[in-house]
């Protein structure tokens, strides 16, 4: 096999799983504005997320959020999901809406709390169960506002305490995926605020536990590559939350603020072996004023094309120049594979998986967009609520 045709064999077998929550209406903390067509119940999200899959080719599961996408029959739920053409993903839990966890959830001073929140959290394994999904993904809204409002270690010890008790509760094949986030909402200590907490508590509970890395989710100018780079070594990256951020935390579109950012990220998940079933690449995202599906598919090809970069890297010649201390010959091989166009490479590779060369176009020639505005009429949209 030809080094090109390795690259298009790898890329065919990309998977990018798409979340339930993107295909709602969302916003900022001061308004969430509507959009026609937006689902309505679960089973409307896997509709859209369906389209998704048929025009890229490689966004085959769907991860669903507990409890905006609560149902009382989740083996139905997933056969609507496979009568589509997809499959049900990470099961995502939410300990952060509810009143009760204005001090926090699991980490919180009231044992009474903390119980309603772990068995929140074993209510999401039962869902992996009769869903068949792999990934628990646990992201804490918990933390502190001021000095002295808490103990912070004793914290520590709650939030081990409950994912051990949850850890205990996986079954064969089943994981948790333990998410960071350095502030917001909690501004003077968050209990889960960075990669090396995060991997602390997963190195700790065993094999099953295993480290998200969110790429909206840290300060500027972090090095998220070599955070990416140091869990793969150790065995400990689970997945991706795959966003974009300017500022904060702002969940745009993958690739839309730094595409050299995401690029780098790729080429050490392709260095470090991470290109893998066992490495989950997941988007996290809301689309506050574009159309849902056509940003969504826009994010799952801004991934294909940092991934074919990544892949492209002349890794024996930067071996080589590395190995002669050669700085810029290195840097002109890394900078070489970015600067390729990979868009005639990944429309060669759609056609040979029987897509269309240009899934943007193709969607907005189906008639999908149409065909939802003119029947979701009526009823209670998908979203954070106006």
């Amino acid at each position: 096999m030809t080094e090109l045709a390795a690259v298009k064999a790898a890329l065919k077998t990309q998977a990018v799983e798409t979340p339930s929550w993107a295909y709602g209406n969302s916003g900022t903390r001061f308004k969430v504005f509507a959009q026609q067509g937006v689902p309505r119940t679960p089973r409307e999200k896997l509709d859209d997320a369906a389209q998704v899959h048929a025009f890229t080719g490689v966004a085959p599961t769907v991860a669903l959020h507990i409890p905006w996408d609560k149902v009382d029959d989740y083996a139905a739920l997933a056969k609507h999901a496979e009568e589509r053409g997809v499959k049900l993903g990470a099961i995502n839990s939410n300990t952060f809406q509810d009143d009760d966890y204005k001090l926090g959830s699991i980490c919180h001073p009231d044992a009474v709390v903390r119980r309603k929140a772990v068995d929140h959290l074993l209510e999401c394994v039962d869902i992996m169960d009769a869903t068949g999904s792999q990934d628990l993904k646990l992201w804490f809204a918990d933390g502190t506002n001021y000095p002295g409002q808490d103990d912070i270690r004793a914290r520590q010890d709650r939030l081990a305490e409950g994912l051990s008790e949850v850890y205990g509760r996986l079954g064969e094949g089943q994981r948790m995926l333990l998410e960071y986030k350095f502030f917001e909402p909690a501004f003077y200590t968050t209990d889960v605020p960075d990669w090396g907490t995060a991997y602390a508590h997963c190195l700790k509970l065993g094999e099953k536990a295993q480290v998200v890395v969110d790429t909206g989710h840290h300060a500027p100018g972090t090095n998220i590559e070599f955070i990416v780079a140091t869990l793969l070594r150790e065995g400990k990256l689970g997945g991706f939350d795959f966003n974009s951020r300017f500022y904060a935390d702002d969940d745009l579109m993958v690739g839309a603020a730094d595409p050299f950012q995401l690029f780098r990220i790729m080429y050490e998940v392709v260095r470090g072996g991470g290109f893998s079933p066992e490495v989950a690449f997941m988007l996290d995202q809301c689309h506050n004023i574009e159309a849902k599906i056509p940003a969504i598919i826009r994010s799952v090809m801004n991934v294909q094309e940092a991934t074919a970069k990544a892949l492209l890297v002349d890794r024996v010649a930067l071996a080589d120049a590395q190995a002669a201390g050669d700085v810029l010959g290195a840097n002109a091989v890394v900078m070489d594979a970015y600067n390729t166009d990979v868009r005639p490479l990944l429309a060669e590779v759609r056609e040979e998986m029987g897509l269309d060369a240009d899934p943007i176009a193709a969607y907005a020639r189906s008639g999908w967009a149409e065909k939802i505005v003119a029947e979701r009429v009526g009823g209670e949209q998908a979203g954070w609520g106006a």
